[in-house]
């Protein structure tokens, strides 16, 4: 057992590690643990209850501060668009001017000061009557933006679920791991009852109590750390559902090995269906195409038509005007041919951006489509050495037993059987992880 600290239990802690780092990037504000705020969301009360999967994908759609924030920055945009709408429809504004003058004149000789206040109103509409489709442009430019935001939300809750279901499946491998460690402490003490008991009536040296008093200890120390390892990952997962991380979180044991169909032929075309990010590099396409229309048309001129009506006083005397005003901006000194061709740029980047995002998903769901094929090998691999370092190990026992074995046969017996069975563990860990991100990459959720 005094391997069993330096080969089991790193590789859970490394595990719970990588989970923390991926749960750090999908989510990294996390939530206090004091009450949340009244303007925040419910977080609902988990304790006493036994969460499946649904629910606590469900709960962090609703507590996640990350996908508030994606919310909020879509609000922003649909705002824009009304921004950009508004200089096509009329425009009314105001005038009102308040002056008081002194004037000196000569009145048959003598020098007369006059006062006089003097007011003036005016209400002046406008309204665009043509500008060559610029703010139509502009507009729709804007809309498309307001569609990428959009499509950021549910890129956002697809990083959430799969970081929620990584550390679900973590919390559940650390579970296991503490039982496998509790069981590797049962046989270490069993051990060590013989061990003394051979000693005692002098078959066994003393050399053979020491050695398994060293295993039970280190079986302790490993069941510490798988302790320890579970209440980091329960830590990560209630980070990750946007909870209070010191709640007594306790999951559904779903960790298990079911087979997961795939189609290769429909994957890829699956995934451009389902993936937000390539609808993004799309509508971010059409956004960059709508402002190279506009920066075109911003070589023409526009043509408003404008009226007012107003008075001054103290004369009453009533101001009116109509009229239409050509404005065309002939020369900027090259500002305009730089912004198109800005624009020109800006739409061949963004049309190469699609291929890229398609590479991108092509790969991902490559991955994880040979990630899973290797882990339901290396279960089918797992479970048979779990089979025959169980017999092993109860072979060992039976020679240690009956005087024919030696300590150190028993004891590596036992941390082959220990090592097995997180080897097991692991796999169907890493197979239920692999499931979760082949759904990630098909925009399944």
């Amino acid at each position: 057992m005094g391997r069993v600290a330096a080969a089991v239990v790193p590789c859970l802690l490394l595990t719970l590690a990588v989970g923390a780092a991926a749960s750090q990037e999908a989510s990294p504000t996390r939530t206090p643990t004091g009450p949340p705020p009244q303007a925040g969301p419910v977080v609902p009360d988990v304790t006493g209850r036994l969460l499946s999967l649904p629910e606590v994908i469900a709960i962090a759609m609703g507590t996640q501060p990350e996908i508030q924030a994606r919310l909020s920055d879509y609000d922003a945009a649909r705002s824009r668009v009304f921004q950009a709408i508004s200089p096509m429809l009329p425009q009314l504004n105001g005038f009102w001017d308040l002056a008081r003058a002194r004037t000196t004149s000569n009145v048959g000789g003598n020098f007369v000061d006059f006062e006089d206040t003097f007011t003036t109103a005016r209400l002046t509409l406008s309204q665009l009557l043509f500008d060559f489709g610029k703010n139509l442009a502009t507009t729709e430019t804007a809309s498309r933006l307001a569609d990428v935001a959009k499509e950021d939300i549910e890129v956002q809750r697809d990083v959430i679920i799969l970081a929620v279901k990584d550390a679900y499946f973590n919390l559940l491998f650390a579970k296991r791991i503490i039982r496998v460690a509790q069981q590797a402490l049962d046989r270490a003490e069993l051990n060590l009852r013989s061990a003394r008991g051979f000693y005692e009536v002098g078959t066994r040296p003393k050399s053979d109590v020491t050695r398994a008093e060293v295993d039970v200890a280190n079986a302790r120390v490993d069941l510490i750390r798988a302790n320890n390892a579970e209440r980091l990952a329960r830590v990560a997962l209630n980070t990750n559902m946007g909870i209070a991380v010191d709640s007594p979180t306790e999951v559904e044991e779903i960790l298990t090995y079911d087979p997961f169909v795939i189609d290769h032929a429909s994957l890829l075309s699956e995934a451009r269906r389902g993936r937000p990010e390539y609808r993004q590099a799309k509508l971010r396409v059409e956004a960059a195409d709508a402002q190279l229309r506009r920066e075109f048309r911003n070589f023409f001129p526009d043509l408003t038509g404008n009226a007012s009506v107003g008075a001054t006083t103290p004369d009453l005397l009533q101001l009116w005007s109509l009229g239409v005003t050509l404005n065309w901006n002939i020369f900027d000194g090259g500002s305009k041919i730089a912004r198109y061709r800005e624009a020109t740029a800006t739409l061949k980047a963004a049309q190469a951006r699609v291929r890229v995002t398609e590479l991108d998903i092509w790969r991902a769901v490559e991955e994880a489509s040979l990630n899973i094929q290797e882990t339901e090998e290396r279960i089918q691999a797992a479970q048979k050495a779990v089979e025959s370092a169980r017999e092993n190990f109860r072979l060992a026992q039976g020679r240690f037993d009956a005087g024919v074995g030696t300590i150190i046969e028993l004891t590596d017996a036992q941390l082959a059987l220990t090592q097995a069975q997180f080897t097991e563990a692991q796999a169907v860990n890493d197979y239920r992880i692999n499931v979760a991100r082949l759904e990630r990459a098909l925009g399944r959720r």
